[in-house]
Order: structure tokens, then C-alpha cells, then sequence
């Protein structure tokens, strides 16, 4: 199977969803971030690896988090900035 840039893969025994960032011969470039939110890039071979569609509702899901999670980093912001102090990321 030919995979494209930005096409969203996993491995065939199941784990994390990966993003296709570079495409050789044999080997597939992806990328995905860790559990702990670390980031990963792993050659991988093609053969281990089977295209992806997430589901709208995921991708939805994943939007509402991040406007949530950037309301609460605007208001811990808020607290610290009134404490005198500026949290930095």
C-alpha cells in the first residue's frame, strides 16, 4: 500500500496513531506524541503499517479539548500574573 505525507497511520498489531512525515523505499517516517507527551519519530517499515480515517467525531472531540485546555492555561495565566508572578511554559 502507498501511503502519503500527513496520512495518519498505526501499526498493524494496534498502538498509537502516527502521522506519515517521510516516505523512503521500504521505510515509512512517522511521528506521534507519547502518553506523557513526549515526541516520537521511528522509521518504520511499510509493511508493519496500515492507513487510518478518524472518525469526524474524534476529530471534534480532540478540537473541544484543546479550546478547553487553552481556557484553562489563560486563566492559570490570570492567577499568577495577580499573584506577581508570570508562569512560564
Amino acid at each position: 500500500m502507498a501511503f502519503e505525507l500527513g496520512e495518519v497511520v498505526m501499526l498493524r498489531s494496534g498502538g498509537q496513531l502516527m502521522t506519515v512525515v517521510a516516505i523512503d523505499e521500504e521505510d515509512i517516517d512517522c511521528v506521534w506524541i507519547g502518553g506523557e507527551g513526549h515526541f516520537f519519530r521511528e522509521s518504520i517499515p511499510a509493511a508493519a503499517l496500515v492507513a487510518v480515517k478518524p472518525d469526524e467525531e474524534d476529530l471534534e472531540d480532540e478540537s473541544e479539548d484543546e479550546d478547553e485546555s487553552e481556557d484553562e492555561d489563560e486563566s492559570d495565566d490570570e492567577d499568577e500574573t495577580s499573584k506577581g508572578r508570570r508562569q512560564v511554559a
